[in-house]
C-alpha cells in the first residue's frame, strides 16, 4: 500500500484559477453598475438643464405680457428665443376669464416637437 502524500496545492498560498474568473465576474458586474449609474445621471442632468432653460423661457414671456403697459390682445401669439444655446419656440394665449377685469396668459415653450414648459400667469384687462 503506498503511504497518503498531501496535495501539492495545500498549504500554499493563492487563488485559484476558478476563484479568480468568479472575482473577475464579480469586478466586472459592479463596473458595468456604475458605467449605466453614470450614464443615467448624465441623463437627468440633460433634462433638469432643458426644463431650467425653458422654463426660464417661459418666465420671461411672462414677464413681457405682465409688464406691458397695456395687456396683450386676446388670441394667440408665437415666436422663438434663443437661450442657452438652443431655439425655443414659445406660443402665448391670452383668454378672458369669468372676472371682466382679468385675463389669462398661458405661455408654452417648446424644444423641436416637445413641450418642455407651461405657464399660466393673470393679469388686469385694464377694462
Amino acid at each position: 500500500m503506498r503511504p497518503f502524500r498531501p496535495c501539492p496545492r495545500e498549504g500554499r498560498p493563492g487563488f485559484s484559477l476558478l476563484e479568480t474568473l468568479v472575482a473577475f465576474a464579480v469586478f466586472a458586474l459592479a463596473a458595468l453598475a456604475l458605467i449605466n449609474l453614470a450614464g443615467e445621471n448624465t441623463r437627468s442632468a440633460a433634462r433638469v438643464e432643458q426644463r431650467v432653460l425653458s422654463g426660464i423661457v417661459a418666465d420671461n414671456i411672462a414677464v413681457q405680457a405682465l409688464s406691458l403697459p397695456f395687456p396683450p390682445a386676446l388670441g394667440e401669439t408665437e415666436g422663438e428665443t434663443e437661450m442657452g444655446g438652443r431655439a425655443w419656440r414659445w406660443r402665448q394665449t391670452v383668454s378672458g376669464t369669468p372676472d371682466p377685469g382679468m385675463v389669462r396668459v398661458d405661455v408654452r415653450v417648446y424644444e423641436g416637437a416637445e413641450e418642455t414648459a407651461r405657464l399660466t400667469v393673470f393679469r388686469d384687462s385694464g377694462a
